[in-house]
């Protein structure tokens, strides 16, 4: 991330812990930071993978999208394909 005064080293402890699920105050204490310094880290995280999947789904769904019209009814007796 840039602009972080966190060290590289701390930087991919936090990454590690927040790919492994790890809570932010659980990885604060193993790495040795303040937990509102992992909490707002891992929130910074999160961030970045919404825009990273929302620029991605663009360029998927860019184009006219159309509905299949097909009816299933479940409980009764008749399938509408």
């Amino acid at each position: 991330m840039r602009k972080s005064r966190l060290s590289r080293y701390k930087q991919d402890r936090l990454i590690e812990c927040f790919v492994s699920g790890s809570t932010a105050r659980t990885a604060a204490s193993m790495i040795g930071v303040n937990k509102s310094k992992a909490a707002y880290y891992f929130h910074r995280l999160r961030e970045i993978i919404t825009y990273e999947l929302e620029q991605e789904s663009d360029g998927v769904f860019a184009g006219d999208i159309e509905v299949n019209e097909s009816y299933t009814r479940l409980r009764g007796h008749k399938l509408w394909w």
